[in-house]
């Protein structure tokens, strides 16, 4: 494929095993926000059956929000479930003769490395120490980007073809209304322009330049499965 499709998966939607098969990479969850050794197992499981790049997708510590929150916590405490949860997840692959393709951080989490430059700083740290070479996944733009390029850890620049976007290239806060797109005709149109053009259209209608890598649909959107196939069917139609 041209641009590589990913989605969130481990994370209890059900969907899991059918959306696998219209994507090239996952990212599943590793105990932060979700997941446990059994769905972890289980969709790495699916990753290996369909040749899927399998990712680590790691978060707050806060399954009672979803990951989507930011915590309230120390940088240490914040570096050691880190760690934690991606250690756990990577012995997992490994037993199974897995490789770790690339880590993606979830929510609050991805959302706060946008900007926040001990949180960037941190998740640089974690790759640089644990797992240089590894791919991490990133928003165009933004300060963990920037910092993970100067200590030459690969990134793929990754959109969002169900998110609508700020004019600063913020995702929409989840809160508001207009930040999911869920009509296939809305997101197609949405993500067309980012794949042709390496533009998006913010929700105050300005149109604004974003590199892509890879476009990520979410696991646990209520359309997801129907946009699996559709955006696979565009991705395609472009190599």
């Amino acid at each position: 494929m041209g641009i590589d499709i990913n989605s969130d998966l481990g994370e209890g939607s059900g969907a899991d095993a059918a959306i696998m098969q219209f994507i090239s990479s996952c990212n599943i969850a590793c105990g932060g926000h979700a997941g446990d050794e059994k769905s972890m197992l289980a969709t790495i499981k699916y990753a290996i059956k369909h040749q899927v790049n399998i990712g680590a997708h790691p978060s707050y510590p806060d399954p009672a929000n979803f990951g989507r929150e930011v915590m309230d916590i120390s940088m240490e405490a914040l570096e050691a479930s880190l760690v934690r949860q991606l250690s756990f997840f990577n012995r997992l692959l490994t037993a199974h003769n897995a490789r770790l393709h690339h880590i993606k951080a979830h929510g609050a989490l991805y959302n706060e490395s946008a900007f926040n430059v001990s949180i960037a700083s941190l998740l640089v740290q974690i790759m640089k120490q644990h797992y240089p070479g590894t791919l991490l996944f990133v928003p165009d733009g933004s300060v963990i980007a920037e910092l993970a390029k100067k200590e030459g850890i690969p990134v793929w620049h990754e959109i969002f073809a169900d998110r609508n976007y700020e004019d600063n290239l913020k995702l929409v806060n989840r809160k508001k209304n207009n930040a999911v797109l869920t009509d296939e005709a809305e997101v197609m149109k949405h993500l067309g322009l980012m794949i042709d053009e390496g533009k998006v259209r913010t929700i105050s209608g300005n149109l604004l330049p974003i590199k892509a890598d890879t476009v990520c649909i979410h696991g646990d959107n209520q359309s997801a499965l129907n946009l699996a196939k559709a955006i696979n069917k565009l991705v395609r139609s472009k190599d």
